[in-house]
């Protein structure tokens, strides 16, 4: 069977231009449907078992494979070097595709980019069906018209492809772990001989049934997601772990990985706090654009400065919440900043500043208004319900910053109504409490008329 290659990251992805943030893997079943649907099998980077570094079988792949797909979404960098690679190495079959907002560079611009729309985190039934069938039809027509499309080749005609030996290989799908894997038969091609079909082996090869089975970096990645969608922290700690060996500098692995961490609060939650602050530092939390890192970060120090009340855990938090909801205008930065605003207050009271206590109320005030402006209209889209359950769960704790009881018997109603694991429900009652507190607290130190004032 004939193969493609999809040049891709994995998991979510940050756009810095817009502070966006696009489900990759999203995007590569799409591309993966569409490859099947035409008749090739479909592989990326991520689903490759090996041991050791990824370059070579990387390398294999961009010059073997009859066919390769490069996303440059996100403006993803490694993407580009090896679309590059594969531009160098072929004269032919390779596809650039992109989300619809992505901006073309000069050396790009003649370039056909396929177009796809992803709306944030997800992309939509309608959109799907549309960019996978365009897909399908784009493939069909490259694989059988043999045309150069490689800039290299069009320019520099004189240039002759690489003779070397092809290695065709034929892949099976492994149910047990839904990934890709090279199967017992490899056929040899070169372009100078026909196909050298070796015998057929007297019998098949004892398998250790007790044997470990090797998993791609996208399988375990894949398993970690569901343990810390379930709750179990320690074990999606253990997986991102051996993902990381595999992938080190993927930010979408460092940033699971942190977060687990601190969620398992093992072997403490101050311990766990501070283990995840320091795998986060690999990310430059102190100078990144990327909306993600600073939430987590923001995160991790509001938890450092509930255990501890430290100012500069305080501090050091809202700098975080604040710059990533500049950035990216959403609910999940928001909300944790509007409660930060809202403990600086408190602070501030108690300290006999009334001035910048009322100030920082204020602001907590306004700040959870703009999170129902961006929340509220992400509920018509087509979500998950754990996405779901997290918006409607910063609805309804806007609706108690604000004070306004009705909306808020609404959010919580439906919230316990959601069918997701209960430690979500547990982590929404706590923070509920915790603005409740506090707002009793600020209205006790003589801020009770700033419902007026906001």
């Amino acid at each position: 069977m004939a193969t493609c290659f999809v040049i891709q990251g994995f998991g979510k992805k940050t756009d810095f231009t817009d502070g966006r943030v696009l489900d990759l893997d999203a995007s590569y079943a799409i591309i993966k449907e569409a490859v099947e649907a035409a008749g090739l099998a479909c592989l990326r980077a991520d689903e490759i078992q090996h041991s050791g570094t990824i370059d070579t079988p990387m390398y294999r792949q961009l010059y073997q494979a009859d066919l390769v797909i490069a996303d440059l979404s996100t403006y993803n960098v490694n993407a580009a070097f090896e679309l590059g690679i594969r531009y160098g190495l072929r004269h032919r079959a390779t596809i650039i595709v992109a989300e619809e907002q992505f901006k073309n560079p000069f050396d790009v611009g003649h370039i056909a980019i396929r177009r796809y729309k992803h709306l944030g985190e997800d992309i939509g039934a309608k959109e799907a069906k549309r960019f996978r069938d365009d897909l399908t039809q784009a493939i069909a027509a490259i694989m059988a018209n043999g045309e150069t499309d490689s800039p290299v080749y069009t320019f520099l005609p004189e240039l002759k492809p690489p003779q070397g030996a092809v290695v065709k290989v034929a892949y099976v799908e492994r149910e047990s772990a839904g990934t890709i894997t090279v199967a017992a038969a490899v056929s040899i091609i070169t372009t100078a001989a026909p196909p050298v079909v070796a015998p057929a082996p007297a019998a098949a090869p004892c398998i250790d049934a007790d044997a470990p089975v090797a998993v791609s970096a996208k399988s375990a990645l894949d398993d970690a997601l569901a343990s810390i969608s379930s709750g179990d922290f320690a074990n999606a700690c253990r997986l991102l772990e051996e993902v990381r060996k595999l992938r080190p500098n993927d930010s979408f692995v460092i940033q699971q990985l942190a977060l687990a961490t601190y969620k398992s609060q093992q072997p403490t939650p101050e311990a766990a706090l501070l283990a995840a602050k320091d795998i986060l530092r690999e990310l430059s939390p102190a100078t990144t654009n990327d909306p993600e890192t600073l939430g987590l970060w923001g995160a991790i120090h509001k938890r450092l400065w509930d255990l501890n009340h430290q100012e500069q855990d305080l501090d050091e938090s809202i700098t975080a919440c604040e710059r990533g909801f500049n950035l990216k205008q959403d609910y999940y930065n928001g909300i944790n900043l509007a409660y930060l605003l809202d403990m600086r207050a408190l602070k501030a009271l108690k300290a006999g500043d009334r001035d910048e206590g009322m100030t920082d109320a204020v602001l907590a005030k306004r700040t959870r208004r703009l999170v129902i402006q961006y929340a509220q209209p992400l509920l018509d889209k087509d979500i998950d319900v754990e996405k779901r359950f997290w918006i409607v769960a910063t609805l309804r704790e806007a609706a108690v910053g604000l004070g306004d009881a009705a909306a808020a018997a609404k959010w919580q109603a439906e919230a316990w109504a959601s069918n997701v694991p209960a430690w979500m429900l547990e982590t929404s009652e706590t923070q509920i409490k915790a603005v409740q507190s506090s707002l009793a607290e600020i209205a006790c130190l003589g801020a009770a008329d700033l419902g007026q004032n906001g």
